[in-house]
C-alpha cells in the first residue's frame, strides 16, 4: 500500500466533488476540503468552527460516535477536560489539516499534512510559519507550533493507532493544496503538491545558507575584509542553528528594553511554482496532483486511473529537483 494513499484518495474525491458541482474551482479552499472529507478523513482540522458553521463538516463526529456521548454538553465537557479548549474553535496552528493515520501490518502509514495556499495572482502565497519540506513528524509539528495541541488532538482522534510507539516520530508526508488566480475562472489552477517540489535542499542547509548570505552582504556593504577561513568556520557553527522555534522566539538581551525576535518566511522561486510559466503543461481550469517521480509507484497511477477515466498523466522537469509526475483533470 502507498504511504500517502490518504492524499491520493483525497485528490480523486476532490475531482468528483468538483464534477458534481458540490463545490467550484473558486470556492474557499476550506470548503473544498470539507466537501471532500467524511468523518474519518482528518485527525486534525485547524479551523473547526468554520468547518462546522460555514461548511457543515463536524470534525468531531467520529469521536462522538466512538465514545457514545449522551449529548453535546457531555462531549464539550469531556473535550474541555482532555484538551482544555473549545471543540469548535480556530487554533491558528500548523498545519491546516492532518489526515488520519493508518496501520499497514506493524507499520504506520498516511497521516499526511495538508497546508492551504491561496492566491489571487499567479504566485504562491508565502510560507509564513514553516519552511516547506517533503516530510515532517508530529514531534516536529509540535516544535514548530511551540506546543503539542495538534499532536494531542490527532492522538485523540486516531485513538488506538496513536498508541503505537512511533506515532509522534514517524515521518509524515507534507502536501500543499495550492490555488493561483483564484478569482479568474479562465486561469484558476488548483494543485495538491508534494512538499518535495519545494524542498530542493535540506531545511538545515537552507537556514545555514540564509544566515551566511546575510553575513556576506554585510561584509560586502561595509567593505570589511576577513580571513578566507572565517566563512567556513562560521558555516560550521551555523549548521547547528536548525530549530525554527528557537530562532523565532523572543530573545532577552542584557539592558535591552525590548525583546527582539526573528521570523523565517519563505517565498517560492518561479521555478518552484508548478503554476508558473516554467510549467505550461499545467493548464488553467485544471486540478492536479503533483509528486516526485521516484515516489510515484504504479499503485498510485492505478488508483487514479481506475477511478478517474479522463485523467491526464505526464511529467514535468523541475530544474532544481528532477522529474515530477502530474495527474491532471481539466475542467
Amino acid at each position: 500500500m502507498c504511504d500517502f494513499t490518504d492524499v491520493v484518495e483525497f485528490f480523486i474525491k476532490m475531482v468528483h466533488a468538483l464534477k458534481a458541482n458540490r463545490v467550484r474551482l473558486d470556492s474557499p479552499l476550506e470548503q473544498i476540503c470539507a466537501a471532500v472529507a467524511d468523518e474519518n478523513t482528518f485527525a486534525y482540522v485547524d479551523n473547526r468552527r468554520d468547518a462546522r458553521d460555514k461548511y457543515g463538516f463536524d470534525f468531531w463526529a467520529a469521536t462522538k460516535k466512538r465514545r457514545k456521548f449522551k449529548n453535546d454538553q457531555e462531549f464539550e465537557r469531556w473535550i474541555g477536560k482532555e484538551l482544555k479548549l473549545k471543540p469548535y474553535s480556530k487554533s491558528e496552528q500548523f498545519p491546516d489539516f492532518l489526515f488520519r493515520t493508518r496501520k499497514c501490518g506493524n507499520r504506520l502509514i498516511c497521516g499526511s499534512l495538508l497546508e492551504l495556499k491561496d492566491s489571487k495572482g499567479g504566485s504562491i502565497a508565502s510560507f509564513n510559519s514553516t519552511l516547506p519540506t517533503k516530510c515532517k513528524s508530529l514531534e516536529e509539528v509540535d516544535i514548530i507550533n511551540g506546543n503539542n495541541l495538534v499532536s494531542r488532538i490527532a492522538a485523540l482522534v486516531d485513538a488506538d493507532v496513536s498508541e503505537t510507539h512511533d506515532y509522534k516520530t514517524f515521518n509524515r508526508r507534507c502536501f500543499y493544496l495550492i490555488r493561483t488566480h483564484a478569482r479568474d475562472r479562465s486561469k484558476v489552477k488548483v494543485s495538491i503538491v508534494d512538499g518535495s517540489f519545494f524542498e530542493t535542499i535540506p531545511k538545515e542547509n537552507l537556514i545555514c545558507q540564509m544566515f551566511l548570505n546575510v553575513l556576506r552582504r554585510h561584509l560586502q556593504q561595509t567593505s570589511t575584509k576577513v580571513s578566507p577561513q572565517l566563512p567556513a568556520r562560521v558555516e560550521q557553527i551555523l549548521r547547528h542553528v536548525t530549530d525554527q522555534t528557537i530562532i523565532a522566539s523572543s530573545q532577552d538581551i542584557d539592558k535591552a528594553s525590548v525583546r527582539p525576535r526573528l521570523r523565517i518566511m519563505a517565498e517560492v522561486h518561479p521555478e518552484g511554482n508548478p503554476h508558473s510559466s516554467h510549467y505550461p503543461e499545467v493548464f488553467g481550469r485544471s486540478v492536479n496532483l503533483i509528486m516526485k517521480k521516484d515516489d510515484c509507484g504504479e499503485v498510485v497511477g492505478e488508483m487514479i486511473r481506475r477511478r478517474l477515466s479522463a485523467i491526464r498523466e505526464f511529467t514535468i522537469l523541475h530544474k532544481r529537483n528532477g522529474e515530477h509526475v502530474v495527474f491532471q483533470y481539466k475542467f
